[in-house]
């Protein structure tokens, strides 16, 4: 909110971000920005990867201390040294990634650093005690005495909100907080989030499920390229309208066709009675040259499974995988290269990129023979290929030497995506090529996907996202309990169809 602010404003104000700039070497996160969170309220903030949403989150958290500009809280201007200071001035974190000590009970995981104390030692019964009381008040099924490694994903996000009521936190904000979350697990988390506010607690919320935002913000601020955009109310402004500000352009029908489909009859893969004991059975499929392929299904239908076996990466029971009409024999990832087969990971952070590697060795990683003579690395090629494929893919920042690690969620994806089209793989299976990516950087992947096809490539896509499936795919295969229970051309796409499938109908 720029500007003089009114008394009255004011006084309904909890959180101020005034002029805030963050500059890292090389690239400045954040620039000028300045808007106001009002008390009590659930406030989305939106943008593409690298609009600079988490950058502005460490520093209202005290993770980032140095930066320019003022943040006010309930009037008063702060400046955290860590996050310790934030968390004891009343402002909590919900995480992305659930970071726990396992080995651990509940309570001792929600009161960790934190610990009541009784004459110099931890008072457990006052511990337990005070974290059950919380469980219950947010209508956990477990206790604090239970170990945190017999609760499921969902339950163990529950335990970070645990925490931040713990330190009874005014302000709780939840970074991407659904993306590992079944259905039931997201609506129970979306409908917990109303109640805190409901509490008069002040909710900051990233995501990049529009359909989350219209069910619970009540506003939402915009930041693109590290700027601030604007601050709209959501009960008056349409869906097309958020995306247009998040990504500066109309993306309305982003995941769609634009170019003509191009798959053959020729079948470059061939998936026969493939089956893993207690996990999968009896897959059998094709796959066409210049088609995508997609794979639908809910959690735990083992589609993933399915193309880890396929790539390699898992072992299978029995069934036969054949490329260009020969039987492949493929035990390892390094089998599925031979054979011009490339896997782009669900899980890109652990299994996409190595995390101590920068982008340009990233990028050239499964394909070292092309870059190295005589024994020698060719440093110059290497480099020569990252920045061609930085620029094909606009990757930001355009700087080889950026660690991966560093990047944004949807460019980390794209290093990803250059490594394999580094390799020139004929078949590429995309395993959830856009998850946790803003709708910016789908587009730019869906083009990628298309100028593929159109050269002739193949590709495998896993899905969890109906619009995508839909608008993407050539055909599309359902699964249910590892098992296929359809398959669908085009024509033949909707969302009420493949749920059917889906859930085994």
């Amino acid at each position: 909110m720029a500007g003089l602010l009114k008394r009255d404003e004011l006084m309904s104000i909890m959180i101020h971000f005034s002029n805030i700039t963050k500059q890292f070497p090389g690239n400045k996160a954040l620039d000028d920005v300045d808007f106001s969170v009002e008390k009590g309220e659930i406030h989305a903030l939106l943008g593409e990867n690298g609009a600079g949403k988490s950058t502005l989150l460490n520093i209202l958290h005290g993770i980032y201390p140095d930066y320019d500009g003022e943040v006010e809280i309930d009037g008063s201007k702060v400046n955290f040294k860590n996050a310790n200071d934030a968390i004891e001035y009343g402002i909590a974190k919900v995480h992305q990634e659930v970071n726990l000590v396992t080995e651990l009970t509940v309570g001792q995981n929600i009161a960790l650093g934190y610990e009541p104390a009784k004459k110099g030692l931890i008072d457990y019964e006052a511990m337990y005690e005070k974290t059950d009381g919380i469980l219950e008040k947010l209508g956990c099924r477990f206790r604090s005495r239970d170990r945190v490694n017999s609760l499921s994903t969902g339950e163990m996000q529950m335990i970070l909100i645990a925490k931040a009521l713990f330190h009874n936190a005014r302000i709780i904000s939840f970074d991407e907080p659904t993306s590992a979350l079944t259905d039931r697990e997201v609506d129970r988390l979306l409908q917990l989030i109303m109640e805190l506010k409901a509490q008069g607690i002040t909710i900051l919320y990233i995501t990049h499920r529009l359909d989350e935002v219209y069910a619970i913000a009540d506003r939402a601020s915009i930041l693109r390229d590290g700027k601030y955009i604007c601050t709209l109310q959501i009960k008056e402004t349409k869906k097309d309208e958020l995306i247009r500000h998040m990504v500066g352009r109309d993306v309305s029908a982003y995941a769609v066709r634009n170019q003509e489909l191009c798959s053959s009859e020729e079948v470059v893969l061939k998936v026969e009675s493939l089956c893993k004991n207690g996990v999968f059975e009896d897959i059998s499929f094709e796959l066409h040259r210049g088609e995508i392929l997609s794979f639908a299904g809910l959690v735990g239908s083992k589609r993933t499974d399915v193309m880890r076996a396929i790539f390699g990466a898992d072992s299978y029971t029995s069934g036969s995988v054949y490329i260009h009409g020969k039987k492949a024999e493929i035990r390892t990832p390094k089998d599925a290269l031979r054979y011009s087969l490339g896997l782009i990971p669900e899980n890109r952070k652990t299994q996409g990129f190595v995390k101590n590697f920068n982008n340009a060795v990233n990028m050239a990683l499964a394909s070292m023979d092309r870059f190295c003579s005589r024994g020698f690395v060719n440093e110059k090629k290497i480099l020569e290929n990252c920045m061609y494929y930085t620029g094909e893919m606009n990757l930001h920042p355009a700087d080889p030497e950026y660690l991966t690690e560093a990047l944004s969620g949807g460019n980390a994806q794209k290093v990803i995506i250059a490594k394999w089209m580094t390799t020139d793989a004929d078949i590429i299976i995309f395993d959830e090529p856009t998850k946790g990516i803003d709708v910016g950087a789908k587009a730019e992947i869906y083009r990628l996907m298309e100028e593929l096809v159109a050269r002739g490539k193949s590709i495998i896509m896993v899905s969890s996202e109906l619009p995508e499936v839909i608008g993407m795919s050539d055909r599309v295969i359902v699964m249910r309990e590892g098992r296929i229970m359809g398959e669908l051309g085009r024509k033949e796409l909707n969302e009420e169809i493949i749920m059917k499938f889906a859930m085994g109908g």
